[in-house]
């Protein structure tokens, strides 16, 4: 008898010390992930530092790929007279452009130097939010950061392609409901912006010779590239008359 009540006195005591410890422990680990959520995310609660922390996305601009100091030197190699301030300042006016006409469902918005692509592109989106009866608006639009991503050359082609670190008020209505998005939440995101180097065909059609701006005038001879103001076998001294210009022919979000 008075064996069995020993025996079920040390199951308490081995319970209440397990217990016990088990309590702490969970104090322990309690406060240091309470410690670690209000240093990290400014909360004591797993649900408030998710809330914290989709508010610092929100604040947060993206990070984009910067290639600048690896292609502006190859790029001003091949197009001396390349002024970067101002092309960057283009690709940003056309980023921005190419949203406003989203949101007004107005291609004019597109104003910048574009491709017909671009702005076909465009109006076929436009085309179909207004089939749906939708419309998809981006407020108060701010661009954080451009960088030159990309530059290819082939087959007398020339491509750069532009990057951009982009905020907004974004969201989508249909049929005069929001489905998308949210007017008072703000999204970082970025966006590809290319721009080519093409033949302006109005003004080749006028010129004699349509190869002009890939042969020397005066010899024949194939130029080393574009941009060329020299031929190299005969001196020559090479105009264009403006057959080649920079166009933007995409947008994209990344």
């Amino acid at each position: 008898m008075l064996t069995g009540q020993i025996g079920t006195i040390v199951i308490l005591v081995l319970v209440l010390v397990v217990g016990g410890a088990g309590f702490v422990a969970y104090r322990v680990i309690r406060n240091r992930i309470r410690n670690f959520t209000r240093m990290a995310f400014g909360s004591d609660t797993i649900t408030g530092s998710f809330q914290n922390m989709e508010k610092m996305l929100e604040v947060t601009p993206k990070s984009v790929s910067a290639a600048t100091s690896l292609y502006l030197p190859q790029i001003l190699r091949d197009f001396p007279e390349f002024h970067y301030d101002e092309m960057k300042k283009r690709a940003e006016n056309v980023l921005s452009g190419y949203l406003q006409g989203i949101d007004a469902k107005n291609v004019a918005r597109l104003k910048e130097g574009t491709t017909s692509e671009l702005r076909e592109k465009l109006s076929m989106k436009i085309d179909a939010l207004k089939e749906e009866n939708a419309g998809e608006h981006y407020k108060n639009i701010k661009i954080h950061r451009t960088e030159i991503k990309a530059y290819q050359k082939r087959k007398g082609r020339c491509s750069i392609v532009f990057q951009s670190a982009v905020q907004y008020y974004f969201f989508r209505k249909k049929d005069g409901q929001v489905t998308e998005g949210a007017e008072d939440r703000l999204v970082q995101t970025r966006y590809n912006v290319e721009m080519i180097y093409i033949q302006d065909r109005d003004v080749v059609e006028n010129q004699a010779d349509s190869g002009l701006a890939m042969n020397c005038p005066n010899c024949g001879a194939p130029l080393p590239g574009l941009g060329a103001k020299k031929c190299l076998y005969c001196d020559s001294p090479i105009v264009e008359f403006s057959i080649r210009i920079w166009n933007f022919s995409d947008v994209v979000k990344v």
